[in-house]
């Protein structure tokens, strides 16, 4: 097991976001994370990785227990070290070219030389497809050819897991095209990935199983052929029936 959390819980004020989530990843999985807007999808994956911090709840990563309520700065560090994550809106550094923005984590947060760096960030942007871009700026790139440098910039790492917050949601079909193709190529390779998404031939195709969220906690889990195709709870099949509509 790469990664197990238990009875993950997260309130911002009197709102409950988190009510209890279990999840776990083995080495090689493609989990997507499945519901609504609102459903605590992306508090998930925030808490995981420690972008926000769970107000209780335990994470068992390598073989280490970590009390989420309690963990210290250095465990975090140890974790993160580990891990990448792609957000929705790129995030990359505007002052930077697509090169220097995969460079950036590995000579400031792991302290490489900087020709190591360069050829590690040349590597994993030939791996997304990039390389020809690798002098262009972020506003010089369509969105799929950001998000294409933030994956790279994650892979860079080399991490045991790789969190995807929705990484489509801002590209037309086209570019969206570009990305998921990027990320199956990875899911082909065996990276171990927890992908939060609304792309349901991802979740169906290349996802191993699929988690459906609703109001903070998990309605049903499984194999993502059994999921699509004979859900058990009626919940389920409610919100399979809503987003697969030609109307919807």
């Amino acid at each position: 097991m790469v990664l197990e959390a238990k009875g993950i819980e997260k309130s911002f004020g009197s709102a409950r976001i988190l009510k209890g989530i279990d999840i776990s990843l083995e080495k090689g999985d493609v989990v997507a994370v499945l519901g609504r807007s609102g459903s605590g999808k992306t508090t998930l994956l925030r808490c995981l990785d420690f972008l926000e911090k769970a107000d209780k709840g335990t994470l068992f990563f390598d073989g280490v227990s970590h009390d989420l309520s309690t963990i210290t700065r250095r465990e975090i560090r140890d974790i993160r070290l580990k891990t990448g994550f792609v957000f929705q809106n790129y995030n990359l550094f505007s002052n930077m070219t697509a090169l220097e923005n995969v460079m950036e984590g590995l000579v400031t947060a792991r302290g490489w030389d900087r020709r190591q760096a360069e050829k590690k960030a040349m590597e994993e942007l030939e791996k997304v497809g990039m390389a020809e871009w690798k002098d262009h700026y972020p506003i010089q790139l369509s969105g799929g050819q950001q998000q294409r440098t933030a994956i790279a910039r994650a892979l860079a790492t080399e991490p045991e897991v790789i969190f995807f917050d929705e990484p489509t949601s801002a590209l037309d079909p086209e570019l969206t095209g570009e990305v998921l193709g990027v990320m199956k190529d990875l899911a082909n390779e065996g990276m171990t990935m927890l992908v939060v998404t609304h792309e349901m031939g991802f979740a169906r195709k290349v996802a191993s199983r699929v988690v459906f969220m609703e109001e903070g906690r998990i309605v049903e889990e499984g194999e993502s052929e059994a999921f699509f195709s004979s859900p058990r709870e009626e919940r389920t099949r409610e919100f399979l029936k809503s987003i697969m509509s030609p109307l919807s």
